[in-house]
């Protein structure tokens, strides 16, 4: 049965849901820290944009490349770099089935070649956006007293490309997870419970 370009557009957003659905695989190694495919997309997403503006790249393109790069897993799951030793999947042919009849082949298939080919200074960013939020994770899992995640950490710092990747990386590597909420209020927000504030009239 044919299906108009709206319905077809309908089946895309659907098939983006299952993203949520669609556990990231590699944590079962590492023992800790879990993820799915669209929570990791969303923050690849926002580096991506952050490293675009580093570098006065194309911002936009940078971040709708991050936006869709997983997007295949929709339909393939998510293959950790154990799994790739043993099984290969049709990314290519996954992306363009789930476009089709979307109008929106032209704009997604085009990220992705430029994604894949990593020609475009763009696409090093995007790529590295890419291992910038497993970076994230990693330093996550690390603070939290996972071992193994500091030697993953090493690992990962090696595969980033571009400088302002490289740059962003070694700050996220050196920052613990919990600073950006734990020191802002400081010492005496802390301190104070039950109303306390402080004062003498308390």
């Amino acid at each position: 049965m044919k299906r108009d370009t709206n319905t077809r557009l309908a089946d895309f957003i659907f098939e983006c849901g299952m993203l949520r659905k669609t556990p990231r695989t590699g944590y079962q190694f590492l023992g800790s820290g879990s993820e799915n495919v669209a929570e990791h997309s969303f923050r690849t997403a926002v580096i991506g944009h952050i490293l675009a503006r580093m570098a006065g790249a194309d911002v936009a393109r940078t971040t709708y490349m991050c936006l869709f790069h997983d997007l295949h897993e929709a339909r393939t799951g998510d293959f950790n770099y154990v799994n790739r030793i043993y099984n290969s999947s049709r990314r290519t042919e996954a992306l363009e089935d789930a476009v089709l009849g979307t109008g929106l082949e032209e704009d997604v298939l085009g990220y992705w070649e430029e994604l894949e080919t990593t020609e475009t200074l763009e696409a090093r960013l995007a790529q590295d956006a890419d291992q910038l939020d497993f970076i994230a994770n990693l330093k996550e899992e690390a603070d939290l007293g996972n071992k193994y995640a500091d030697k993953w950490l090493e690992l990962a710092l090696e595969r980033v490309r571009t400088e302002w990747g490289k740059e962003l990386a070694k700050a996220i590597a050196e920052t613990d997870q919990s600073d950006w909420w734990f020191l802002k209020p400081g010492r005496d927000w802390w301190t104070r419970k039950n109303g306390k504030s402080g004062k003498k009239s308390d």
